[in-house]
């Protein structure tokens, strides 16, 4: 299902997202000569409705139409028929950053072709890996990393003072590609935003400009780490004004993301005796719920101080995925 090509068609200058699987066919694989012939390799649309990549590059592209580009690109653009639709991933589809080697789960073409992927970067030796998403909740823009390295670090400040490290959830893209180049998550804040496409335009360009990853002083990186997912059982209903849902989440904390949120801050409204009505994981899949939420009457409350990430009341993403991360800061050096 894969495809391979070292050109860039015409049309894809001009295409929106939804365009693409007429386009392309299928997910595509480019190989893009520059001066420097270690490529940099980035990976776009891996969810379908997060488009500040795709545009971003589709400038970047525009750009050097008629010169040569400062590195070579491999890119990868990703989950094209859920692009097609609007949407993250469709019903019948894996998570397209959950299914890479070191994933949980089952065996599938998609599955097989990300591991296709990684093969043939892992021989092309990357100078770094970028893999670039959108939020669907409010949050600054910020960097995710596997591995806490200085090379990964490093491609972390050039785009913002903000970076997180995480371990969980397993089988995504930046994780796979740690073990052989630098690799980082981009995540852009909302679909759509074009200062988000300038930001991550301007930061390509730097780092394809680069011919090593120094050590960035310019600014001072604030680190956290992620150490909970959470979660709504899928047998919970989420209210989206009905009042007879089992639960409602709090709005005002999607104005709350990367501040810390203080004991007794309300998490969300419950209406129903059902047992669990959310579920916060820890990073090593343990439910560790009761040391973060309790029941007080028909409130769901915070129990300790927590600072808050990609929290979302919409509620197709977080059934696809989760409502937030918890984060904690996180000093090193």
């Amino acid at each position: 299902m894969l495809k391979e090509m070292y050109h860039i068609p015409d049309e894809l200058l001009t295409a929106k997202t939804e365009d693409l699987i007429d386009i392309l066919g299928s997910p595509t694989l480019f190989h893009l000569e520059g001066i420097d012939p270690q490529p940099l390799f980035i990976s776009t649309l891996l969810h379908g409705n997060e488009t500040t990549g795709f545009y971003a590059l589709q400038k970047l592209f525009k750009k050097y139409s008629d010169q040569p580009l400062p590195r070579a690109i491999s890119l990868f653009i990703g989950n094209i028929t859920a692009a097609k639709a609007e949407q993250r991933r469709l019903d019948t589809q894996d998570d397209y950053n959950r299914i890479w080697p070191g994933t949980h789960f089952n065996d599938s073409v998609e599955k097989d072709m990300m591991a296709t992927v990684t093969r043939i970067m892992q021989k092309k030796k990357p100078f770094a890996s970028i893999d670039i998403h959108n939020n669907t909740g409010k949050n600054p823009h910020y960097g995710c990393v596997n591995i806490l390295n200085p090379h990964c670090l490093t491609l972390a400040s050039r785009f913002s003072n903000i970076a997180v490290y995480f371990t969980s959830p397993k089988g995504v893209q930046s994780s796979a590609f740690s073990d052989f180049c630098p690799s980082l998550v981009l995540e852009c804040g909302q679909s759509g935003d074009r200062s988000s496409e300038a930001h991550v335009l301007q930061y390509l360009e730097d780092v394809l400009a680069l011919d090593e990853l120094a050590p960035h002083e310019e600014t001072k990186l604030k680190l956290y780490h992620t150490i909970a997912r959470v979660l709504i059982p899928k047998t919970v209903s989420l209210a989206d004004g009905d009042s007879a849902a089992d639960i409602q989440l709090n709005h005002d904390l999607e104005e709350k993301n990367f501040h810390q949120v203080q004991p007794g801050t309300i998490f969300a409204s419950a209406n129903s005796d059902k047992p669990q009505l959310i579920i916060v994981n820890s990073e090593s899949n343990e439910d560790i719920t009761d040391e973060y939420i309790e029941r007080t009457g028909d409130q769901l409350v915070f129990k300790k101080p927590i600072t808050l990430s990609m929290f979302t009341t919409n509620e197709t993403a977080i059934r696809q995925d989760c409502v937030c991360y918890f984060m904690e800061e996180l000093r090193i050096g």
